[in-house]
């Protein structure tokens, strides 16, 4: 079982901490998420009743390239991965550039996770068609995946039409895609042509337990088997060793962990006023009561 720190909506100046606390207590991944800028959106987020994003404008969205590059600097084992990068609101070659070229700088310790997106507002802003970003990313990811095999290429679709061409520097392993989501649309995708899957929201025992047929269904369509597909699902139930093992004999590989989400009173009480020293506290406790005993 692998344990992926959920780094999302943490501080931009808390990032590099909690790189170096991951890669010393056991956690396998810093997972960091996307969204290029805040406003008053017009389009409704989907996982939540009123249509309201869960975040306020002075919340920190880092660029995801730029602090994985940091992060790997000060680390040495930890990977790291997006969830999800937002590639379809960008063009090819600023995501094959950015993703190779961490990729290279940290020795290979990358996992591109990939979606959608939900926000039309930066789809405008970017430039990029929100309507055609499935059928996009859907190209998009061969794409990046000859891009990154290094010498010369070309490529002549639908949504791309380029070379011959070649970009250094490149990846000196494939770099694992993941897709993010539990659409249908998502779970087809997943099926057809990711690496892994990673949930975007928590999920009960017994969402997991649907979510795993109709993933398992949706690979046999293609000849595989969740034996084949790394599975990242955060679970809501409290963390112990015991569930872990449980789902990890039922498929799943990872899940997401955010301890300070749980801290105790006692740790609020102790840490409450500095927030990096509250996660970097339940970090260590989930490392011991958790990790060390899968």
């Amino acid at each position: 079982m692998e344990f992926w720190l959920g780094a999302s909506f943490a501080g931009t100046h808390e990032y590099l901490d909690l790189a170096r606390a991951a890669d010393r207590l056991g956690y396998s991944a810093v997972a960091v998420s996307d969204h290029i800028f805040y406003t008053d959106y017009d389009a409704p987020y989907p996982y939540s009743d009123t249509g309201a994003p869960p975040y306020k404008p002075d919340t920190h969205w880092p660029d995801v390239w730029v602090t994985i590059g940091a992060m790997a600097a000060v680390t040495e084992r930890v990977r790291f991965a997006t969830n999800v990068y937002i590639a379809p609101a960008r063009d090819l070659f600023t995501v094959a550039k950015a993703v190779s070229t961490a990729a290279a700088l940290s020795g290979d310790r990358v996992n591109l996770g990939l979606g959608v997106g939900w926000c039309k507002d930066e789809f405008l802003q970017t430039g990029q068609d929100f309507h055609t970003r499935g059928r996009r990313l859907d190209e998009m990811i061969p794409a990046l995946r000859e891009l990154w095999k290094g010498g010369m290429t070309e490529h002549h679709g639908t949504f791309y039409d380029y070379g011959p061409l070649s970009i250094t520097p490149v990846p000196g392993k494939p770099v694992p895609i993941f897709i993010g989501g539990d659409s249908d649309a998502a779970l087809r995708r997943t099926a057809r042509i990711a690496d892994g899957w990673i949930g975007n929201r928590i999920y009960s025992e017994e969402q997991l337990e649907d979510l795993l047929a109709r993933l398992a269904a949706l690979l046999a369509e293609h000849g595989r088997t969740l034996d084949d597909l790394e599975v990242i699902a955060p679970i809501a139930a409290m963390p112990s060793a015991d569930l872990y093992r449980k789902w990890a004999d039922r498929g799943v590989t990872g899940t997401l962990a955010a301890p300070w989400w749980l801290a105790s009173a006692e740790e609020k009480a102790a840490h409450g006023g500095d927030p990096l020293a509250l996660k970097l506290a339940t970090m260590e406790r989930f490392a011991a009561e958790v990790i060390a005993k899968i």
